[in-house]
């Protein structure tokens, strides 16, 4: 790993780009190569090959009119009335909390809810099946539910003690791909509504929160953004419960939560014969 280094990675991003692969694409395999450069280190924890990356001589790429779909609230309000079950609880939580889809899944009942479903603790997150720690320190972070949310999200839990709180037959947390594909894109589909994928449930939440003017340092608290300037670092939301939830119950969730769907079961008939005495 020696040699690579920003000579070596513009070569690459010259045969990427040479191969016909999107600007997106190269930059997401060069930052792989970033990744693994950085992650060789010294038994004392000092990086064995510090690089300082130069986007400009590497020639990576813009992004350019990248599509970022996000749900109204009128689409919200129909993906949670089609959607059934866990699916259903599901998706009106990621809508009314702004987690990344790995963190939702992530959620452990007793361990990361509080008692009355006000309060959610991101401590963890799934990806591809496997818990690992939250995608970085500002994701570490307590979010805050509406009265509506939480008394869905307790009824939902019911007597559960423990375990994933999406989970699968097995006890295992729900697989990305498969909610994506299985049913979210079949209820978009259904709903006539553009394919999308999790993050379109974050981008709901952000936009409800900037429309209502919550301030800046809450929105990034409960997204779990970074601060991006001194006086962000001087903010420490995680003290201030009481004027959170106060902002919770005040913005809501942005759509409107219809009674579940009874679940329609075709039910095949069975034929009767019948006979009949004639009289002599």
């Amino acid at each position: 790993m020696a040699n690579i280094n920003n000579a070596a990675l513009k070569q690459l991003v010259a045969k990427m780009d040479a191969a016909g692969l999107s600007a997106k694409t190269i930059i997401n395999y060069s930052g792989l190569v970033k990744l693994i450069v950085a992650s060789a280190k010294s038994e004392e924890g000092e990086p064995l090959f510090p690089r300082k990356w130069d986007s400009e001589f590497i020639d990576l790429p813009i992004v350019r009119n990248q599509r970022q779909p996000k749900f109204t609230g009128e689409t919200m309000r129909a993906i949670v009335q089609n959607a059934t079950g866990q699916h259903r609880v599901l998706y009106a939580l990621l809508a009314g909390s702004g987690l990344r889809i790995g963190e939702g899944l992530g959620l452990e009942v007793g361990k990361h809810i509080s008692n009355d479903g006000r309060t959610l603790y991101v401590r963890q997150s799934v990806w591809a099946g496997l818990t690992q720690k939250p995608k970085t320190a500002s994701a570490v972070r307590d979010v805050d539910l509406c009265p509506a949310l939480a008394a869905m999200l307790t009824a939902f839990i019911g007597g559960r003690t423990s375990g994933f709180l999406f989970q699968n037959a097995s006890g295992k947390p729900f697989a990305q791909s498969n909610v994506l594909r299985r049913n979210l894109h079949p209820i978009l589909n259904a709903l006539e509504v553009p394919k999308a994928g999790f993050h379109s449930f974050r981008r709901f939440r952000a936009t409800h929160l900037s429309k209502l003017r919550v301030p800046e340092s809450l929105v990034k608290f409960w997204m779990g953004h970074s601060e991006t300037n001194q006086t962000e670092e001087y903010v420490k939301m995680f003290d201030e419960v009481a004027y959170r939830r106060e902002v919770a119950d005040s913005v809501g969730l942005g759509f409107e939560v219809l009674p579940e769907k009874p679940i329609v079961r075709n039910v095949r008939k069975k034929s009767v014969k019948v006979e009949v005495e004639v009289a002599t």
